[in-house]
């Protein structure tokens, strides 16, 4: 494209002639991402991964990077293809219709919001347990603490979306620190543990059910998929037809760090426990710092762990947040309702802190039947909705041809497959 048509195109009004470089902004969005898709879930990854044993657990490694990237850079990629300015709600209605527009609406803002009432209780138990147990304090009413956390977030949320992408940036390096120390703390402990099960090659049957059953595991460790209608908008707004480009290195450095650190996370929890270990701790139901805590009865892991829970579980909130509030606005608007943007706003946020104080307060154990729900369906758009619009959308069929479409195209299918088998064994 030429630069008089970049002139007369509204979509790079604001776009630079060339490709700027590498900027702080670009940082923070690296960051925001990371921090969206690395939070409460990475505590339990060590866990999941590691009970199929060596080879499972090595080919998931291998895996995790493209498994991730061409995901989230497909999703980018669908929204950069809409008009300038809208989100995926609208890119859905632009290329499919009314009503498909309508209902993947819906169905985007039933796979996220759950998540963000899953984070509002794990939240207010996390610093209830922390309150009681490692400060010596009496805990509020959890109606009272429950509404405070959430006000609290929801204040960060009031001063706006890029203020939200940098304070969810900043949190994300006191977790990285915190990762890499406890990561850095268990080497003198590393025993082999999962190096046990490396002679022991499974069957091909046997590996490839393990494998089934632990990529969606994988994928929604990795998923920031809530932020990237927010993240692909503000990319074509500042570079215009230089959107793609940038986008793409944002996400490859975002997913190289998760990657990176996740995984010498992961591998330095299972070369410290044993399989029989970390299947004690699945079967506790405890994340993988409670239990080395008890491992090692030792009070600096056991006070830290809750503190690297709570940084985890309000930046993936404040991920999430905007992923849901694109949803409910688009379900409203798409009803017909037109307020103006304020109004919207303040509806949508009173909406927010209501049902998450009354979850919060309320406590459910049905959150993991909720969780589940929302799983099939963040598969469906994350990995399967892009991919089948590069066949049909003429704006998106430039990216036709390239093997990694099939290769997302089959994660994805393994993801809900699986992900159903799991609900109904």
């Amino acid at each position: 494209m030429n630069e008089q048509a970049n002139s007369l195109d509204p979509r790079y009004a604001e776009a630079p002639a060339t490709l700027t470089p590498w900027n702080r902004h670009d940082t923070t969005w690296m960051l925001g991402l990371f921090g969206t898709a690395i939070g409460a879930g990475t505590l339990f990854l060590p866990i999941n991964a590691g009970l199929g044993g060596f080879w499972p657990l090595m080919i998931l490694a291998a895996l995790a990077f493209p498994m991730t990237y061409y995901a989230h850079q497909g999703l980018t990629r669908f929204v950069l293809s809409g008009r300038a300015g809208t989100d995926i709600t609208d890119v859905v209605e632009e290329h499919f219709g009314i009503k498909a527009g309508a209902l993947i609406t819906l169905l985007y803002f039933f796979a996220i919001f759950p998540i963000l009432l899953i984070y509002s209780v794990g939240l207010t138990n996390t610093v209830g347990s922390f309150m009681e147990h490692q400060l010596g304090m009496q805990t509020p009413p959890r109606a009272v603490l429950a509404l405070v956390l959430i006000l609290g977030l929801l204040i960060v949320v009031r001063c706006g979306e890029q203020f939200i992408v940098k304070a969810m940036s900043l949190m994300v390096y006191p977790f990285i620190v915190a990762l890499v120390l406890l990561a850095l703390y268990l080497i003198p402990h590393w025993n082999g543990g999962i190096l046990a099960t490396a002679g022991d090659v499974p069957a091909p049957s046997a590996l490839i059910h393990t494998l089934w059953l632990a990529i969606p595991v994988m994928v929604f460790s990795f998923n920031h998929s809530p932020i990237i209608s927010a993240f692909a908008v503000d990319q074509k707004r500042r570079y215009g037809e230089y959107a793609d480009q940038r986008s793409s290195q944002i996400l490859a450095r975002a997913h190289g760090l998760m990657v990176v650190l996740v995984l010498f996370f992961v591998f330095s929890c299972v070369l410290t426990l044993s399989p029989e270990q970390l299947a004690e701790a699945k079967a506790q139901n405890l994340s993988i710092l409670s239990y080395l805590a008890n491992h090692f009865s030792n009070p600096v892991i056991a006070f830290a762990a809750p503190l690297i829970a709570i940084v985890a579980i309000a930046k993936s909130f404040l991920g999430h947040y905007i992923g849901a509030s694109e949803g409910i606005k688009g379900l409203i608007l798409k009803s017909g309702r037109r307020p103006n943007a304020k109004a919207l706003d303040r509806f949508t946020a009173l909406f927010m802190l209501l049902v998450c104080w009354l979850v919060a307060t309320l406590n459910p154990n049905i959150v993991r039947m909720i969780e589940s729900f929302g799983g099939p369906v963040i598969a469906a758009l994350l990995f399967l909705m892009p991919m089948y619009a590069i066949r049909r959308v003429p704006a998106m069929r430039k990216y036709a041809g390239h093997m990694s479409n099939v290769f997302v195209t089959l994660v994805g299918l393994v993801a809900i497959s699986a992900i159903v088998y799991s609900l109904s064994a």
